[in-house]
């Protein structure tokens, strides 16, 4: 849509004559440019084309030629074109058109700026419940906060009004506040940033209100500590532990408002039982060994789809362990299986597949349960927990080609998992490897490593700990702790003293078979599974120096938990010994946010 201007042209006269008067009027419209410049327009009454063209039309004349008024060809104005219809006085006329064109513009310039200028909105009025002035406006039994504040006050008060709660963004349109005063009303929290903007505010006055102090006033507490603005003290109504407390002398710090959960994330349709993760070519896997099929399946993530998805497999027999073990850049899998002997594959990059190298001897692991893999001194090792009744828990050492069997350890004795980990004997001494079997049949057993004679040896066991399945270890701030898993009685939590493990909790464990520790970027969990009652997960308090309940997770007959990392993505593998496999997601929220 443009804006047009319908002039008669002049009289020449009026053109040479620098002292005539101008033209006394004009009137302009808006419509479409014109496609055709040479057609000459149909001149109309004004009523009649005000009504068609939707805006003013009028002649442009002097008075002494308006008796010639329709004996002139008319003049087109758009924007800065202007056009002069053609006819025989026209064409006398020659550039008679030229200072026409400049007046025009100008007046249709000036038209058009007074037409938008009346279109400009109203200023917001006082609102009723409000006296306003200038710069002031006091509002009285107001039930929220209005929106029709004049915008260039500077100080706006709320007495008696009684409202318990105030909207996001409710001074957004009072920019230039300087004094802002809420006191005396029911407020209990405030929206996070309800003062972003008001970079003027040299005063808040709060008090009299029944602020509840938690998670989300926690913005409230850090803004007081960097805002140049005086705000008078204010007090905590609740929770109980913070009544009474000055909200201007509380810290971020005092605020816990960061909780986590395990999220339920896939589902892999098949029963497990050890799962483990290892890092190969740069990329993250994962290994689970799956009883009933005799599989290691190996998974890959999916960056694509954000799942995990196969990879790879190792058919076996009654599988119940694969264990990777990366030496260098090459990838090995140990694979315990219980019938049909325990087997040694190596990644062959070139075939990409998985190639047998080598065989476990049967005379020494007959029934294996668990296995271990660590690094002493750069020598790679690897220690099979063997559970038959002639089997021997044994340990073997990489020589460069291969494994071979470097010790037997407690022959006879049906292991049913073994732990390393390294601790000091005393506080001064380095920390030392060590190894603890837990077995069916008497207390663990505690191995310590012989730097001389390259061997490890019986140190001592842990007393009253009976029909220990398992040990899994942690540290928290330099101190290594133990969970021990029972299926009959309690569970334990114990902590390194030095020369012995001493107790620290005790948790109710019938039917389990697995209590893992696991640490997730700062976060120390221990997850308690159970063939009878729902899986627990504890959480790591500091301050207690304990685990204390966390969630619960719904897992058949669970065998391990193993927490995998993938692009700053934590994840819990949950096997099944009964049920499917499960995976979760470890999900971070800021109840301040």
């Amino acid at each position: 849509m443009q804006v047009g201007c319908l002039l008669q042209q002049l009289d020449p006269s009026h053109l040479t004559a620098p002292h005539r008067s101008l033209p006394r009027a004009v009137h302009c419209w808006r419509e479409e440019p014109l496609t055709n410049q040479l057609q000459v327009p149909v001149l109309k009454s004004r009523d009649t084309e005000a009504k068609e063209k939707g805006g003013l039309l009028c002649d442009l004349v002097s008075e002494q030629d308006n008796h010639q008024l329709n004996s002139r060809s008319p003049v087109h104005v758009w924007g800065d074109f202007v056009d002069c219809m053609e006819s025989e006085r026209s064409q006398r006329m020659g550039n008679a058109c030229i200072p026409l064109k400049r007046i025009a513009y100008f007046l249709c310039l000036l038209s058009a700026l007074l037409l938008t200028e009346g279109k400009k909105p109203a200023k917001p009025k006082c609102p009723a419940v409000c006296t306003c002035t200038k710069d002031n406006a006091l509002c009285e039994n107001a039930r929220s906060i209005p929106r029709t504040v004049p915008p260039d006050v500077i100080s706006l008060s709320f007495v008696r009004s009684g409202f318990t709660e105030i909207s996001e963004g409710s001074f957004l349109f009072t920019p230039s506040l300087q004094l802002l005063s809420l006191a005396n009303n029911n407020l209990q929290t405030l929206p996070k940033d309800i003062f972003k903007g008001l970079d003027s505010l040299t005063n808040v006055d709060l008090r009299g209100n029944s602020f509840n102090c938690d998670c989300k006033l926690k913005w409230l507490v850090e803004w007081l500590g960097h805002t140049n603005a005086t705000v008078e003290d204010i007090y905590c109504e609740g929770p109980p532990e913070y009544k009474k407390r000055k909200i201007n002398s509380l810290s971020s710090k005092d605020f816990d408002c960061i909780i986590t959960e395990f999220a339920k994330s896939q589902d892999l349709p098949y029963q497990s039982l050890s799962i483990d993760t290892f890092s190969y070519m740069n990329d993250e896997y994962v290994v689970i060994a799956q009883p009933f099929t005799g599989k290691c399946i190996f998974l890959e993530w999916d960056h694509v789809e954000k799942t995990f998805r196969n990879y790879d497999n190792i058919t076996g027999t009654s599988t119940v362990v694969c264990k990777p073990i990366v030496i260098e850049t090459q990838l090995y899998v140990i694979v315990a299986q219980l019938f049909g002997g325990s087997h040694i594959y190596k990644r062959d990059s070139f075939a990409n597949k998985f190639i047998k190298i080598q065989d476990i001897e049967i005379l020494k692991i007959r029934k294996p349960n668990d296995i271990e893999t660590f690094k002493i001194e750069n020598n790679w090792y690897f220690v099979v927990a063997d559970s038959s009744k002639a089997g021997f828990t044994t340990i073997y050492k990489w020589n460069g080609n291969g494994f071979y069997s470097h010790q037997s350890l407690h022959a006879w004795y049906r292991d049913t998992d073994v732990e390393y980990l390294e601790i000091a004997r005393t506080p001064q001494a380095l920390r030392t490897p060590h190894l603890i079997l837990s077995s069916s049949s008497q207390r663990p057993v505690i191995y310590q490593w012989n730097k001389a004679t390259q061997l490890f040896i019986n140190q001592t066991d842990i007393p009253n700990m009976e029909d220990v399945y398992a040990v899994k270890h942690f540290s928290v701030k330099g101190d290594v702790y133990i969970c021990l898993t029972r299926f009959i009685g309690d569970s334990k939590v114990m902590k390194w003293g030095g020369s012995s493990f001493q107790d620290i909790q005790r948790m109710p464990s019938r039917g389990s078979m697995v209590f893992q520790p696991l640490q997730i970027n700062n976060y120390q969990y221990a997850i308690l599974g159970s063939d009878y009652s729902f899986t627990q997960v504890y959480n790591w308090d500091v301050e207690k120096a304990k685990f204390v309940k966390f969630q619960e997770l719904n897992v058949q007959a669970p065998r391990s938990f193993t927490h995998v990392s993938i692009n700053k993505r934590n994840f819990l593998f949950a096997s099944s010994f009964k049920g499917n496999t499960q995976i979760y997601k470890h999900v971070i929220v800021d109840l301040s946010a």
